[in-house]
């Protein structure tokens, strides 16, 4: 279950960080609103899974999910570059991310 709360919480990480790209600087009230508002649900859901998982571990896991998800998106949706290095590093997170959840 706590597991489950942690990719989920990453996962939402990704939504409210496209979220304030969106919002241009709090600019647009919608997306600062859906943005601010999901970062919290995140926090929360974060705040969950460390009561049974140690956060050495699940801090990391949470930030390298938001970290990959949203460089992927912006990559492949919003045209980002993506250059050899760029994907090198992405790829060391995903090595990182599944090395501390096999450590587990």
């Amino acid at each position: 279950m706590a597991w489950g709360l942690l990719v989920l919480a990453g996962a939402l990480e990704i939504v409210w960080a496209l979220a304030l790209k969106q919002a241009n600087g709090f600019t647009r009230p919608w997306p600062s609103l859906i943005g601010v508002s999901i970062a919290m649900l995140s926090l929360v859901l974060l705040g969950l899974a460390l009561k049974h998982l140690p956060v050495s571990t699940a801090y990391a896991i949470w930030v390298g999910i938001g970290a990959f998800g949203v460089a992927i998106f912006g990559t492949f949706v919003l045209g980002e570059h993506m250059s050899a290095t760029k994907l090198l590093f992405l790829a060391l997170i995903v090595i990182g991310v599944a090395g501390l959840r096999m450590m587990e």
